[in-house]
């Protein structure tokens, strides 16, 4: 099935589209996507759909159609979004040859490369939105967002297909297992829901009826700033400022504890793990080898190696443990200024 999923052809396309009822007229154009199959069609009316096929493997049916009922209540609530289109059996989600595809309406709008203040503030209104119909009701299917799910497991796959080189297996593994530990301590009393759960500047856009989220693709549940922080992801005093102005606005509509951000710092370093998880248990895929050159190398495990160490200091920085990233606080400077574009990881484009 994963090998006919990396071999799609426009014929393969064209016909699954044509029998859930549309009528292309052979434009065919793949978009930028990694984790599913994604392609441009036009139709004879002259109109454009978005058909999105999904590796197969990674969701099930119920948690696709989860990721689907979440857009539809958005939608519902007014939120703007972009969701799957009905065919006409009424159903969003078909399938040929064991692979999942669904039909979504073209959208247009620009990625804005930075945020003004009046924009965070009306970005943070919005995710407050979001996360009062994401709590609403719960997700049945979808996983959540843990230190087993984001750390331990990828550590476990990591390390029982011998990827990380011998004297930075010890190094890494024990790393994880403490972000881990701080992760699961901070967040016991954290209230959990339906988020976004990739909610970076790369999956908003703005048209013309203002910002709206795309890709729920990665939906789970959550706690609420693991979306914040991706919004506005620096970690210098100009993006606690950011961060700050969005929880300002996001406040008028849903209520936040400041004390939730110290989950900030573990959850960029859960970030990274994952991340790197994602990536090794796709390398048969030939679209990651000549997408991702610098992974598995040894240069590239002791940089993420050191990563984690050095969020590890972070996170310990202020003085007393897990007390980092509260308005206010005091914090260590970073090495460097970091940017919103040091996070835009796109799973998806």
């Amino acid at each position: 099935m994963s090998n006919f999923f990396f071999q799609l052809t426009p014929d393969i396309i064209l016909k699954a589209v044509e029998e859930s009822g549309y009528e292309p007229t052979g434009h065919c154009m793949a978009l930028n996507s990694y984790e599913n199959r994604v392609y441009d069609l036009r139709l004879e009316d002259g109109s454009h759909v978005i058909g999105k096929f999904y590796r197969p493997g990674r969701w099930s049916r119920e948690q696709i159609l989860e990721e689907h009922e979440f857009l539809f209540d958005l939608k519902d609530d007014e939120i703007p979004v972009c969701a799957p289109v009905q065919f006409s059996d009424g159903e969003t989600l078909h399938e040929t040859k064991g692979i999942y595809y669904a039909i979504w309406p073209r959208t247009g709008g620009r990625v804005p490369d930075e945020l003004s203040d009046a924009q965070l503030q009306s970005l943070g209104r919005l995710l407050a939105r979001i996360h009062n119909n994401g709590a609403a009701k719960p997700a049945r299917h979808r996983i959540a967002l843990t230190g087993e799910t984001y750390g331990l497991r990828p550590l476990e796959f990591l390390l029982e297909r011998n990827l990380l080189p011998s004297h930075c297996r010890d190094r890494y593994a024990a790393a994880v297992r403490e972000i881990v530990e701080i992760y699961d301590a901070l967040a016991g009393n954290v209230p959990v829901h339906r988020i976004h759960g990739d909610c970076h500047l790369g999956n908003l856009l703005h048209g013309r009826e203002g910002y709206f989220f795309l890709d729920f693709d990665d939906f789970l549940t959550g706690p609420a700033v693991q979306d914040l922080w991706m919004l506005a992801p620096a970690c210098d005093e100009e993006g606690l400022r950011q961060r700050t102005l969005m929880l300002d606005a996001y406040r008028v509509f849903r209520d936040f504890d400041d004390s939730w951000l110290r989950l900030v710092e573990p959850l960029r370093s859960l970030r990274y793990i994952r991340y790197a998880s994602w990536i090794a248990a796709r390398w048969d895929d030939p679209a990651f080898p000549a997408a991702f050159p610098h992974f598995g190398s040894v240069q590239y495990w002791e940089e993420q190696t050191a990563d984690l160490e050095d969020q590890l200091e972070l996170i310990h920085g202020s003085g007393s443990v897990f007390s980092t990233r509260l308005p206010g606080e005091e914090t260590r400077e970073p090495e460097k200024e970091l940017t919103n574009k040091d996070f835009f990881w796109d799973w998806e484009e």
